[in-house]
């Protein structure tokens, strides 16, 4: 699975990217989020205001129920403003 973050997430978590192999009870994006959080003081830093996180897998919107599977592009960033 490849994930990819942007903005304040890319810089709290230190990396633009990267292959991950989620254990195969990981099958939502909730659950994703919840297994990256625990993966260090970073990631759990970067994803610990979760409701304003936005993901996208292979490129669509998605809300946390949203299945994931291997093979997958999930992208995480915040709420984009323009003006």
């Amino acid at each position: 699975m490849k994930l990819l973050y942007f903005a304040w997430i890319r810089s709290k978590i230190g990396i633009a990217e990267e292959e991950v192999a989620p254990p195969t009870e990981v099958t939502t994006v909730g659950a994703l989020l919840d297994w990256l959080a625990a993966r260090g003081p970073n990631y759990a830093e970067a994803l610990k205001a979760r409701a304003v996180v936005k993901t996208a897998v292979n490129q669509e919107y998605v809300d946390p129920d949203h299945p994931v599977h291997v093979g997958d592009e999930v992208a995480l960033f915040p709420p984009v403003t323009g003006g």
